[in-house]
């Protein structure tokens, strides 16, 4: 069920950017709400329907120190040496 639970969180405004993955999880998804209550209604009325999701677990970032969603873009930087 993995294709398709990807193709429907892949479908979902919120998430911008949606990951397969290894280890304890299949799929990372990075969502963006504008507020606790949207997100709340997003992962129970949504993310929680999609057929094939069985649980998730939610971390909220409290500050973004490195990458792209702190305005550094990480396309087209060389790898570190």
């Amino acid at each position: 069920m993995l294709d398709d639970v990807v193709k429907a969180l892949n479908a979902m405004p919120s998430v911008e950017e949606l990951y397969e993955v290894t280890g304890e999880f299949d799929v990372v998804a990075l969502v963006s709400t504008d507020g606790i209550e949207e997100f709340r209604d997003l992962l129970k009325n949504k993310i929680l329907k999609v057929k094939g999701v069985k649980s998730t677990v939610t971390s909220i970032v409290l500050n973004p120190a490195k990458g792209h969603r702190n305005g550094q873009s990480l396309v087209g930087k060389p790898p570190p040496q």
